[in-house]
Parts: structure tokens; sequence; C-alpha cells
């Protein structure tokens, strides 16, 4: 129980629907792992042999099209829950986009545990429904936000994602380290590096956030970015 009970994202990960006893026995089943920005940890199309929790970190979800281009369709963040339970291949490639810590189980044990475990199950379902309602906002994002917008959405809902790292933190980060570089913030929005490096500056330029150095996002106006983004 001592990992469980000192875990960062406990209360928001999949596992926080279960009691004392059960996380223990699901403690037993897990193992925690370090892996390094960069490093790939499931491959689109591959086997399905591992899920995890994200406790540290944040991670890409990626397809590749027929001519080898990789194509950026999410993000997962502290708290998410990655992997294909009861699935046989994996749909995305997952790779990590900084320095993470997961809590890891074999998809098979997980299975098992999960199918035992009504609690567990309905949280799985409750998550990925959640994960639909996201892509169907992200389509709309895509197909009708302008630039500007798109990047102003961005750029505030990674503020919230990074913010609820744990319940003890804030709702969102008002200063931030992008995980991502300008280019593949132009792929996970559609848009080419040009736009993107376009409308940050002039975001900076009318005070809404500032850029120390080129990874750190500083949001200095949220109600007008919030504005533009339309939330």
């Amino acid at each position: 129980m001592t990992a469980c009970a000192q875990c960062l994202v406990r209360n928001r990960a999949i596992c926080a629907s279960l009691g004392p006893a059960e996380l223990e026995e699901l403690n037993k089943l897990a193992r925690r792992q370090t892996i390094q920005r960069g490093q790939p940890l499931i491959w689109q199309g591959g086997e399905s042999v591992l899920v995890a929790n994200v406790i540290e970190g944040v991670l890409k979800l990626s397809t590749s099209t027929p001519d080898g281009r990789e194509q950026i369709v999410g993000l997962v963040y502290p708290g998410d829950f990655i992997g294909r339970p009861f699935g046989e291949t994996s749909a995305h490639s997952v790779t990590a986009l900084t320095d993470a810590r997961l809590c890891s189980f074999t998809r098979a044990t997980f299975d098992q545990f999960a199918r035992t475990h009504p609690a567990l199950e309905h949280k799985l379902l409750q998550r990925t429904l959640a994960d639909l309602d996201h892509a169907r906002h992200w389509m709309l994002l895509i197909a009708r936000k302008s630039a500007r917008e798109r990047i102003a959405t961005f750029l505030i809902d990674m503020s919230h994602r990074l913010g609820q790292t744990n319940c003890a933190g804030p709702d969102a980060l008002d200063s931030f380290a992008l995980p991502l570089d300008r280019q593949q913030i132009g792929d996970l929005l559609g848009l080419t590096i040009e736009t993107v490096s376009r409308q940050i500056t002039q975001l900076r330029a009318a005070g809404m956030i500032d850029t120390p150095d080129r990874r750190t996002i500083a949001i200095r106006d949220r109600s007008a970015m919030a504005a533009i983004a339309g939330l």
C-alpha cells in the first residue's frame, strides 16, 4: 500500500475507485517504471502487452500514415491511463515527450483483475467515454477554429492539465514548459510550424502570453485567452 498511498495521482487515476484491500491487491500486480524523453512505450499495430497509469510526465499518442509520416493524435498527462485493455493490438504508438514515471501492468493481468472488480470496469468505461468526448471536441477544434483559436485553446487546455497533477496543486498553471516543439504543436493542431510561431508571436505582442524561452509559456491574460478560445 505504500506506493499507492504516496502516488501523486491516486485520486485521479482509474484505481481511485478501489478500496484499500483492492488497492493492495492491484499494487502487487504493478510495476513502477521510468522512461526517458523520446522513448517509445507502445507501437501502433503491435501486440497489446501492457497498460499503465501515468504518474509523472507527458506522452504523445501518434499514428503513422501509409507513406510513413507521423500524426500526433493526442497527449497523455499525469493521471491518464494508456494502453488498450481487453484488446489484442494497439491502435496508436505511445512515446514519452518528457521523462515520465508509470505504474504499469501486463495487459492480461490487468484484464483479469478488472473482470472481477466491477468498480474498476465502470471507471474504465467512464474514462473511455471522456476520451471519446475529448476526441470529438478536438475534431471541432481542427475543423472549425482559426489558427489563433486553436493555439489559445491548446495553451489553456495544457495549463489546466499540467495544473492537475495532484489534488493539492492549482487548477491551472500560469507558467509551464511546453513538452512539444513548434513542429509537434503544428502536427497536433493541423498547422504549419510557421503558423504556430506567428500566432505565438502575436499573442505575446498582444500581452496575453510571455515566452521567457522557446519552451516556456507564461499566461498573462487568461480571460482574454479564454475568450479567443471560446471557453
